[in-house]
């Protein structure tokens, strides 16, 4: 099997300690590594370091081989221009697909959380054993769902088709993005729906068909760039064609299109937590839900269901908070209510062009 972890947004909704120079995976947000350290070392003790692949952008080529020094400099996929999740996840297929095009691939994501590692692995290796039964197939890794989240896709299926060491494989019927609350309560009710974590596993040959069929433009600009792959002309042509490439999701060009027949969902409690965003963070490391999460030089008194992260040396003190967040960097205080994090993204945008541009 060979395994994709992506690891090329920005992440403006953990500004300011993710910002366009240094995104949220290349920083230490959960102990002494990045995310995206943290990303690969969950997979080493099953998959080998030339098994595994990143992609990102060009621009984070220098940081890229700082953080990851045992991954092979041939398995890192650099993307000349951002162009969204669509194009991204294409080249990755293409690129592995001319060498190894019926072979298992897994994509993965950089900027997660996972409590239960070993089980991660589990279920990868069960989706790898399905997919090289039946080359295909596409396999969809739901977690199952811990509260109502509003902010997250969602998964729903159908009847177990197999069981494979008490872990249970369903026929797939769709994909939600970012239901209203009342309908993730809905799904939380009910045993067929979980979180999608935005992982699966599939084999480049199909999942590439897929691109024939639902995008062609962007399948014939991806084969002309797999064709020069391990030619001198390579890098020309990627900067040629890439750049041209539509912004689509990945969801929107291909997932949402493809016929529920060729796809299967393992469903499994991963200890997942997508911490894209100071709220979701906090959630993924507390023990109950008014703990107080903290990081660095902090001390808060009579206070409670707070997150405090101090990212320097001075020393952060609170007092009578509750339900805050408090991000403490070298040239920004963030202060806010954790129901405002989803506006942090707009006032980012809104530094654009002013005198504060340069913290963004």
């Amino acid at each position: 099997m060979k395994i994709v972890v992506f690891a090329g947004g920005v992440g403006t909704r953990l500004w300011p300690l993710s910002r366009k120079n240094s995104p949220k995976q290349f920083e230490q947000i959960i102990g002494d590594k990045s995310t995206l350290q943290l990303a690969i070392d969950r997979l080493s003790p099953d998959f080998a370091p030339s098994d595994i692949y990143v992609s990102t952008g060009k621009k984070y080529k220098d940081i890229i081989f700082s953080q990851l020094p045992q991954i092979p400099k041939e398995n890192f996929i650099f993307e000349p221009e951002m162009r969204d999740v669509g194009p991204a996840v294409g080249l990755a297929l293409a690129l592995i697909g001319k060498d190894y095009p019926n072979s298992p691939v897994a994509i993965l994501w950089s900027d997660h959380f996972v409590k239960k590692e070993r089980r991660l692995r589990e279920v990868l290796k069960m989706a790898d054993n399905l997919v090289k039964k039946d080359p295909n197939e596409i396999i969809f890794i739901g977690q199952r769902a811990r509260f109502a989240n509003q902010n997250l896709g969602w998964i729903e299926f159908g009847d177990k088709k197999a069981e494979i060491k008490d872990t249970k494989v369903f026929h797939f019927k769709r994909l939600i993005y970012r239901p209203k609350l009342e309908e993730a309560e809905s799904y939380l009710k009910e045993d067929n729906f979980a979180w999608n974590p935005g992982y699966f596993v599939t084999t480049p040959k199909f999942m590439l068909s897929q691109f024939k069929e639902f995008t062609p433009d962007l399948y014939q600009g991806l084969m002309a760039i797999q064709k020069a792959k391990n030619t001198k002309s390579f890098d020309l042509v990627l900067d040629k064609i890439y750049p041209s490439f539509e912004k689509i999701s990945f969801d929107n060009a291909i997932l949402e299109r493809v016929d529920p027949k060729y796809a299967l969902v393992i469903a499994a409690d991963l200890g997942w937590s997508d911490i894209g965003a100071w709220e979701a963070l906090k959630e993924a490391l507390e023990v109950s839900s008014n703990q107080n999460v903290t990081k660095g030089k902090v001390l808060i008194n009579d206070s409670e269901d707070n997150l405090v992260f101090n990212y320097t040396d001075q020393l952060a003190v609170g007092i009578d908070l509750k339900g805050m967040i408090v991000i403490n960097t070298d040239d920004v205080l963030l202060i806010c209510s954790k129901n405002s994090v989803p506006k942090i993204k707009k006032l980012v945008e809104s530094l654009a062009g002013t005198q504060n541009e340069h913290l963004t």
